[in-house]
Parts: C-alpha cells; structure tokens; sequence
C-alpha cells in the first residue's frame, strides 16, 4: 500500500477529485475549508449535468445524480471517502455530538400507539414527569394513537426547533385516565457510553458504543463513580464499535497512558506527520485494564486498543478487528451535504497500519467478515493466523517485545470465539420484531414493580419455563411459524434476552447489559486476565 506507483495513482486521481467535485458546486462555496482549486466551466462532466437537466426527456433530480457521481469517484479511491447527502451527514455529526435537540425518549409502536420504552435524564420528556410505559394518545390537540404510525411520522412529530412546545395526552400504565403534559423541546444529553457497573467486586465494566465529542467526559464520570464502588480493575468493551473522532480516542488513551507515550501517529501524501502523545491527567494509569473487541470494532477503536497493546498496558480480548486505518476530515457544502475525504493514514505507537487491503474493489472490502467467517477465523485463533498477511514475518514489537501484526485489524491477546450456537433464524425474528419489549411492556410490569432496585431485580429474579412458555404464546400472534427445534436451541438465549429487556425497560442501559453479559464468555476471560 505504501508502493511509489500506488501513491502517484492515488494522487493523480486526488487532484482529478478535487476539480471534479469544484466543477459540481460551480458558484458555491465549502462551509469550514475550502478545496483551494480553481474551476473549469468546460469540464465534459459540468456538461452532462446540465445537459441532463435541461434536455433530458423525463424529469430528474440532477442533484442526486451529482451526488451518485461524486460517491462513484470519491469510492475509487477507498471504501472510506464518501460523499454524504444533507440528512446522511446532519445524523452523521448529530450522533457524534453527545446530543440532540427533542424530547428525549425512545419508544416502541405497539398496536398503532406509541409507548415509551425509555426517558433520557434530564430531557425534557423526563422534567415533565413522562416515565416508561406511557402511552402517548393525542399530540397538539389531534388524535395520534390509531392513526397509522409509522417511525418515520413519529419522529417528524416529536422533533422540532429548540424551545419549541409540544402537548402530549398520555395514558400511564394500567390506566385509562389520560394526563396532559406540555413539554418544550431542547437539547437532550445523549452518553455515548452504553454502560458502566461493576462486573465483581473489584472489576469495572464500561462499554463504549462510539467515540463523540462528549465521550472522554463521559467516561471519566462513570469510572469515578465506579472507583467509589470499590473498583480496582477496568474492562472496557469496544465490540461493535465503529469509531469516531480521533481526538476522543487519543483523549480516551490518555487516561490510561503516563505521560509522554506515543498513542498514534498520522500522515498522508498531503498531511506531515502528526504525533499524539499522552499528557499526565490520565484517571486510570496505574490499575489492570482489559479491552474487548471483535469483527465490528473500527477506526478509533482500533486506536485505542491499539496503542494499549503496543505499550503493554492492556490485554486485548476478543477477535481481530475491522481492520480500518483510515482518517477522514469532512469537508461540508453550504446545502448540507459533504464529503468525508481520507487524508491520512494512521499507525501505532510500534508503527504499523492495522488498514486491511481495499485492492479487490469495494464490495470485496465490505464482504471481508463475511469472507472470515467462511474461512473460520471467527471461531479459530490459528484460522486467523492462517491468513497470508499473518504468516509474513512481522518486524512490529510492543514494548516489552511481544510480536504483533499489521495489515489487518488488531489481533487480539486472547481469542475468543464468537459464540453462534444459540442463534437461530426464530431468535433474530423475535429480537427484529421486538417482542421481548412488547412482551415486558403488555404482561411484565406487574412483576417488575415488585423489585425495589436494578441490584435485587438481578439477583432474585429469573425467567421460568412457564414464563418462557408465556412468552412464545405471545410472541406466536406476530411469529406465525415457530420452528420448535430453534426454540429448543435458542431456549437460554431466549430466557436472557427477555430478562435483559425488561431490566432495561425498568432500570436502563447498565441493568440491560449486566444482564446480557451474565453468560457472556468474552467477558468472563478478560476478568479471568486481569485477576
């Protein structure tokens, strides 16, 4: 990837990019930066489009060709240089942000009516008294319930401008008495940390879904709370997640990092290196650390773990990451949309790029999971190591001289397994359709009242057969065709996940993971690690 043919290739169509998506904006200009190139109106492209739009026989949205155009050019360079289109790029930096402007809820759709299934802290929905379980009937006066919802509709309606006001009928659980409540939108606060609780007596566990702008905030809020707990050891779990800011991630190393440790680097043909390193305001620099990634772990993961390897100051557990060594600065235009653009290249404190190869073509690229777990490499540690770009000798070294790989995602310390023995075709349909929600929602309440607290909740309570009979009955009137062999396979899966909804129907995120990682093997031996 670093040949001298493959960096003028790719220069030559930078330069060729940069006119190209010049001549399409014409008159307007980049919000933020610049490309810095001048135009040529005779460009062919410039041509077809207004071609396209002035002669063309049906009418057409030359605007979405645009965009198709410059993705097309923007997709021959990497799988990660994308162009966004306005609603694509605002939900892009909204979920990187630490927030939204609404009400802050979330909610299911049963029988045409919404239920709120969650309450954000502090939103607006929560000041106003709204709590899980309510139904909202009427919105602004109109009839809402029973009206065809759809996500989409619902959203259109509960979103709106900051301190704009919105009046809602709701009818609370085991009611038909309704309450009116008149909520005033604003910003809501949106953690960018799943959970954080204590897995034992002495070992935290934080999971981390996305590296935004509010992420090391967030992060060091809950491990104060945890080190109040009695927290000694951490576990911080980066499966599935995608990445983010590169800031935040570097931020994030440097709570575990002492002062003046290389946590990553970056440069590009067109970037001079940039070296990151870690200051001395880190919380956790002394304490034992393990890191948990998979398949789907990427970008800024992937500098984080990475850099924690390479220094010695975790163990990684898990399977090989996405491999996605990229960095991406965005570059907006003034209707909204944009273009993430990579300009670099990252590398570890040892100097290796994790960035598996894009040669095949794009498809090729987003098909790779699939492709390793044809081979078996989720459910092998020497599968992987099987892989050509292992069995190349590797002159990376952590510290304490341990070999590691580059080329392809971070391979972790300790392999496990990815674990498909219960998943079945009945498990994802019951999970698609949420009716593990919609069975707490319309039959557990009851029950879930009878526990003071998330604690006593997990440990006195435990789905039965009978429940579990219950609950395929009920989930039978949605699911017209239940495979009684996938049950069987499924049944424990089954049990956990229905507990694990209804913890978080009633105590939130940190009650639904605890009660999801109750069996979760991946976990168990990164506690087992650090102990």
């Amino acid at each position: 990837m670093k040949r001298a043919a493959g960096i003028i290739f790719r220069t030559m169509i930078l330069v060729l990019l940069g006119v190209t998506i010049g001549i399409f904006i014409s008159n307007r200009t980049l919000l933020h930066q610049s490309l810095g190139l001048s135009l040529d109106e005779n460009d062919k492209i410039s041509k077809v489009l207004n071609l396209v739009r002035q002669n063309y026989v049906d009418s057409v949205n030359v605007d979405s060709i645009e965009g198709a155009t410059v993705n097309g050019l923007l997709q021959n360079l990497d799988p990660h240089s994308l162009y966004l289109p306005e609603q694509k790029a605002t939900s892009i930096n909204e979920g990187l942000a630490g927030g939204f402007t609404g009400i802050g809820l979330e909610y299911q759709l049963l029988r045409d009516t919404l239920v709120i299934t969650q309450v954000y802290a502090n939103g607006p929905a929560a000041k106003a008294g709204l709590t899980t379980g309510d139904r909202i009937i009427d919105v602004d006066n109109k009839k809402f319930s029973g009206t065809h919802l759809t996500v989409q509709l619902v959203n259109k309606t509960l979103r709106g401008e900051k301190n704009s006001a919105l009046l809602v009928s709701v009818v609370p659980p085991n009611s038909a008495i309704k309450k009116n409540y008149t909520l005033k939108r604003g910003y809501v606060n949106a953690s960018s940390l799943d959970a954080a609780y204590m897995a034992t007596a002495d070992v935290g566990y934080i999971k981390i879904s996305k590296f935004a702008l509010t992420t090391d905030a967030d992060f060091r809020e809950a491990l104060g709370k945890l080190k109040a707990k009695g927290m000694q050891k951490l576990v911080l779990d980066l499966r599935e997640n995608g990445g983010g800011y590169l800031n935040t991630a570097t931020a994030l190393a440097d709570e575990f990092l002492k002062k003046d440790k290389l946590i990553v680097y970056t440069k590009g043909v067109h970037e001079e290196r940039r070296d990151y390193f870690a200051t001395d305001s880190g919380t956790f620099q002394e304490g034992k650390l393990a890191v948990l990634i998979d398949e789907y772990s990427a970008s800024a993961s992937e500098i984080l773990a990475g850099a924690l390897q390479d220094l010695d100051r975790a163990v990684i557990v898990g399977r090989r990451s996405f491999g996605k060594g990229l960095v991406q600065q965005q570059f907006a235009f003034n209707d909204g949309s944009a273009v993430n653009l990579t300009i670099a290249r990252y590398y570890t404190p040892s100097g290796r790029s994790i960035q598996k190869s894009y040669k095949a073509g794009i498809d090729s690229y987003h098909n790779e999971i699939a492709e390793r777990m044809r081979k078996g490499e989720l459910f092998s540690a020497q599968s992987n190591l099987n892989d050509s770009i292992f069995k190349k000798p590797s002159p990376y070294r952590t510290l304490s001289g341990r070999k590691v790989f580059s080329g392809g995602g971070i391979m972790p310390d300790i392999f496990v397994p990815a674990d498909t023995t219960q998943n079945t075709y009945l498990l994802q349909q019951l999970s698609d359709q949420q009716q593990f929600t919609a069975y707490t929602i319309d039959k557990l309440q009851p029950q879930l009242n009878k526990f003071g607290t998330a604690d006593t909740f997990m440990k006195d309570y435990s789905v039965s057969n009978d429940e579990l009979d219950n609950f395929i009955l009920y989930a039978s009137q949605s699911i017209k065709s239940i495979d009684s062999h996938e049950l069987l396979i499924s049944k424990p899966m089954i049990k956990t996940m229905l507990k694990a909804a209804a913890a978080r129907f009633k105590w939130g995120e940190n009650a639904y993971y605890e009660a999801i990682n109750s069996n979760d093997n991946t976990l168990a031996k990164a506690v087992e690690a650090i102990h």
